[in-house]
């Protein structure tokens, strides 16, 4: 079996995420947007279930307290959320999309999947499928259990 060991690290090390994230920045810019891919994610992840603490948006997108703070800091100034007191919690805030972050992720939304296409430019569903059940594969295999 012949494969480029140098290609398999640069893509588990990031180089692709971050290839992509830099075609979705210039994309946003372009649009005139003002997000972040960052901000895209927790966008995304808000629309799928809103009011959330800060932990639990960390917990989906891979980020720790500190970064997530920034983020969401930056985003309320922006005023995409607001966060409020977790009525069952007062250590905590829950935070939301206040109806202009609902408007910014309809149109991030919409760029994002042209990035998207973009991206996969070339590959076959059959290749798209394939890379999806190796990366998913990987993944799984370094994720930490419970």
């Amino acid at each position: 079996m012949d494969f480029d060991v140098s290609l398999i690290f640069a893509i588990l090390n990031g180089k692709v995420f971050a290839a992509i994230n830099r075609k979705l920045q210039r994309n946003f810019n372009r649009s005139g947007l003002g997000i972040t891919p960052e901000q895209w994610t927790v966008l995304f992840y808000l629309s799928q279930q809103d009011m959330v603490t800060q932990q639990a948006l960390c917990d989906m997108v891979y980020k720790d307290k500190p970064s997530m703070t920034r983020i969401i800091d930056a985003m309320e100034r922006t005023k995409l959320v607001k966060r409020q007191a977790n009525p069952n919690d007062r250590r905590s805030n829950l935070i939301r999309l206040t109806r202009h972050g609902r408007a910014v992720k309809e149109r991030a939304e919409k760029i994002a999947l042209i990035t998207q296409r973009e991206s996969l430019r070339g590959l076959s569903i059959a290749d798209i499928s394939i890379a999806q059940d190796v990366l998913r594969r990987v993944f799984d295999n370094t994720v930490e259990a419970g």
